[in-house]
């Protein structure tokens, strides 16, 4: 029961990121499609659901449950994307999404993987700092502008985000062996920039003591 439940918030949150991902898709403005890309990542914080690229960043801090867990929410975030995905290409909006998301994932799938690797680390990094700040800060305000600016800045330099990513080749209907490889690749890129930053901060912590 207790996987179902955390695969099911993990679809919701894949559905968040999917709605975030169709704004972008919608916006001709790639400033104002960042901005309300962040939609999804602001409900899935608020909401406590279950994203992949949030909670690997704190898999050195807990149990090896903790970590297992992290396989329920990859399955659940893509689950939730390809849903979000299917329902839109049924409807009126689907040609022009459809067109702009197979032309994004045209250039990704055309990358190599050691920088789709790269760039897959330093989403992360960002990613890191906009859930750490949203949980740390104690100003309101300070919580939500880390949300923001982290998503932003990573879609802004065209970072790799993995669940944002199954979003994309869903709605373009680009699946093949090719683009598990690279969605693959791009989780694991999204793993190690997670955990940088908290790895990097236990190693000061320690020493300071």
């Amino acid at each position: 029961m207790r996987v179902v439940k955390l695969f099911l918030s993990a679809l919701l949150a894949g559905i968040c990121i999917g709605l975030g991902g169709t704004v972008f898709l919608s916006l001709d403005n790639k400033v104002l499609g960042a901005l309300f890309f962040t939609v999804g990542l602001f409900t899935i914080c608020t909401m406590g659901m279950h994203l992949f690229t949030g909670k690997v960043c704190y898999v050195f801090e807990k149990d090896a449950a903790y970590a297992l867990d992290l396989i329920p929410i990859w399955v659940g975030n893509l689950a939730g994307t390809g849903l979000l995905a299917l329902a839109e290409r049924s409807t009126r909006i689907a040609p022009a999404i459809v067109e702009k998301a197979a032309g994004l994932c045209e250039t990704k799938l055309g990358d190599s993987l050691g920088s789709i690797f790269l760039l897959a680390i330093f989403c992360n990094l960002l990613i890191y700092i906009a859930v750490e700040g949203f949980n740390r800060n104690s100003h309101e305000l300070g919580k939500y502008l880390s949300l923001f600016f982290g998503v932003m800045v990573f879609i802004l330099c065209g970072f790799e985000h993995c669940v944002a990513n199954m979003y994309y080749f869903s709605v373009a209907g680009m699946w093949s062996g090719k683009t598990l490889l690279y969605l693959l690749v791009m989780t694991l890129g999204n793993a190690v920039g997670g955990v940088v930053f908290p790895v990097i901060r236990r190693v000061i912590t320690t020493e300071a003591k």
